[in-house]
Order: structure tokens, then sequence, then C-alpha cells
């Protein structure tokens, strides 16, 4: 475990540490003040490279982060964070980034289940709408990026209302020749995490595995519970409690959709962030028509959901006992 900077200490004749924001094995992440802009605030991500490994494998390291930074630095959407700089000290890189004022949807996820409350549908969907559309911006870059840690600890709400998708730590660049690159090795958070990313950076992870992690999400955060572990519903199939059995004023769109997404094979899950994105939310933009109705559920959304299926079979039972009824008088 690399040794902290502590406050004060200046980076590159610039960057004036305020205090650490974030600490893993690899290094840590860092509040500063830019001295070269007045009043800005940056998030410095520093990953440590061990000496103790070979020169070749530190070397390869050092060039994956360079590429990832370098891809990281061309990407400009208002739901990811500006990256505006990189460098080296020693033994250790960093990857300059806005800082992302307000609070992560972890937190308010947590305040509401302390209330005995749910998160409001309308707006946790309206949070998806961004970070569906910030997902879409990053795998239609050339060569597509996937994220492969959504979860609601890496998604901060604005005091302006805006979702940002942080920490890029897990990051994968899917080029021609399928090569990784990231700045901290492993696989993610296990309850977000598809079966296809077990095998770390060997795994044959896609777009699909963010479809995976974003279904995962929406699943935690309407129902106040994490979601059972892919490895485990692979092993035990029917583990996965069904949303509305847990929220019972969860839409059926909302429920087909995030299990949909959730399908631990990748060729069963929706084969990309547009589609993922049609079968939650339709045509509706809450963004742009805030006041406007969720969309509705379709036939299929009905007949998919175990309730609404209960229900029609109770409405046609009684259908077949009044027809009955009315023919014996």
């Amino acid at each position: 475990m690399p040794v902290p900077h502590h406050t004060g200490d200046i980076l590159k004749e610039r960057y004036k540490i305020n205090r650490i924001i974030g600490q893993g094995g690899m290094g840590s992440v860092y509040l500063a003040d830019d001295l070269r802009l007045e009043g800005r605030l940056c998030a410095l991500k520093e990953v440590f490279h061990d000496p103790q490994i070979s020169e070749t494998l530190r070397q390869q390291s050092r060039d994956q982060f360079l590429r990832e930074a370098t891809v990281l630095a061309r990407l400009d959407h208002p739901n990811l964070p500006k990256v505006s700089d990189f460098f080296a000290i020693e033994e250790r890189d960093y990857l300059v980034m806005d800082f992302v004022p307000g609070r992560d949807l972890s937190v308010l996820m947590t305040e509401a289940r302390l209330k005995k409350e749910f998160l409001d549908e309308r707006e946790v969907l309206t949070w998806a709408a961004q970070l569906a559309d910030a997902l879409i911006y990053l795998h239609g870059q050339e060569p597509s990026i996937v994220h492969r840690d959504i979860k609601p600890s890496n998604l901060k709400l604005t005091p302006a209302g805006v979702v940002k998708l942080v920490d890029f730590g897990l990051v994968k660049i899917l080029a021609s020749d399928e090569i990784t690159i990231t700045v901290v090795q492993g696989r993610g958070t296990a309850a977000y995490t598809p079966l296809e990313q077990y095998g770390g950076d060997a795994g044959h992870t896609d777009v699909r595995s963010d479809v995976f992690s974003f279904g995962a999400t929406l699943y935690h955060m309407l129902t106040n519970q994490s979601p059972r572990e892919a490895r485990d519903r692979f092993l035990q199939p029917g583990l996965l409690v069904l949303p509305r059995d847990i929220n019972t004023s969860l839409s059926p769109r909302t429920e087909r959709a995030i299990l949909w997404a959730m399908s631990l094979h990748p060729e069963e899950r929706p084969q990309s962030m547009e589609t993922f994105r049609q079968a939650l939310l339709g045509d509706w933009n809450p963004v742009n028509q805030p006041k406007s109705l969720m969309p509705a559920p379709t036939l299929i959304d009905l007949l998919a959901s175990p309730f609404e299926r209960r229900l029609i079979w109770i409405s046609l039972g009684l259908l077949f006992v009044s027809l009955i009824a009315t023919l014996w008088q």
C-alpha cells in the first residue's frame, strides 16, 4: 500500500492536495485545488505501480494507463466528469478529473431505506435516462468503451440534479485486438457484476456487461435490497426475488426491463444500451419532459409480470363463474 500524500502537498507545481476522498490498494483519490485556475477543485486519481514486479510488467501497466488516459481525455459528455490532465511522479501515475459535488445515489438509497421508504420510481427513471445517455455515448466511441463498474456509489447527483457516472477504474477499451486497458485490476462489485466478468480482465466483457450492471443498480435503488450475485443465481436458479414482490408500487414495465437486463447470459439481455433504454423508458424523456406521464406498460409487460398474470387469471375465473351462474338462471 503506497504512502498517501498529505494535505498541502503540491503535485506537478499545480495541484495542491486538500484531502483524501477515496482509497484503495493501488492508490488514493484526492480532492485538490488547481493553483493555475483559482477556485477550481479537481479529483486526482492515483495509481501506484509496485516496484517489486518486473520492469516489463510495470512498463506494460504504465503504457496501459497512458492509453486509457488519452482516450478518457477525449470524452465530452454532460453526464461524465471531464478528464483534464494526466502525469506521472516516480512510480505513481495520476489522472486529473473534474471534482463532482453532490451525493452518490447509494447515500440517497440508504436514507430512503432508513425511513422505510422506496426512492420515487419517476425520479429514479429520470436518473436512469441520464445514465443511459452517458453509456450510449461511451459505447458509441471508436473503439467502444465499457465502464464495467456501474453501481449506486459510482453515480453522483449534483446540486443541479445532474447525474454523473464517476470512477473509471475498471474501464475497458474494446480495441480490435481485444486489448484490455484498466487503471485498476479487478472485476467490480459482486452484486452488480455479470457472470462473464468474474474472469477478471480475461473475461469476455462487452457493452452487455454494462447493461447487466445498470439493471442490477436499478434493482437495488428501487427495492432497497442488493441483488443476489450472478454466480449464486447461476448455481441456484430462482434465487432472485422479483422487484415487484418487494416494491409493489413498481410498474410492470420497469420490472420487466430490469429483469431482462439482469439475464445471466449476455445473449439473453438487451444487446445494446439503446435497446435497454427503449425497453425501460420507451419514447419518454424525463429530462426534457419532466411533467409528462411515465411510459405505460405494454401488453407484454403485463403478461410477463407474475402479479399481473395472477390478476388476469382471477378476473377470468370470476368471469367464468359469472357466466356459469348466468346460464343456470
